[in-house]
């Protein structure tokens, strides 16, 4: 499983270790990642993904995963969100058309 959030495309960043002596060695800087069960109101389903805690505020802050993903960037999405960011827009537009 590679250590990247599903949401936001955070991964392990690779760094120095510098002792006292500036003496440096290899390290890496793992992102905070969890998985959590997520609900998509448009779709009434949950969906299961591996986000970073950051991503998980960030989708709290704007009002759940429908407008998180609806807003986000194609590039820094997973596959599995980039598929639910199509279901979730045309269930909207359908939505939208039937009003």
């Amino acid at each position: 499983m590679a250590r990247r959030c599903e949401l936001s495309g955070k991964a392990v960043l690779t760094g120095n270790n510098v002792s006292h002596a500036k003496r440096r060695t290899r390290r890496r800087f793992l992102p905070n990642l969890s998985n959590v069960t997520l609900q998509s109101d448009v779709l009434k389903k949950t969906v299961r993904f591996t986000v970073s805690a950051s991503a998980l505020r960030t989708v709290e802050h704007r009002g759940g995963l429908d407008a998180y993903l609806l807003k986000a960037g194609e590039d820094e999405l997973s596959l599995k969100a980039r598929r639910l960011k199509r279901e979730i827009a045309k269930a909207t537009e359908a939505r939208a058309a039937a009003s």
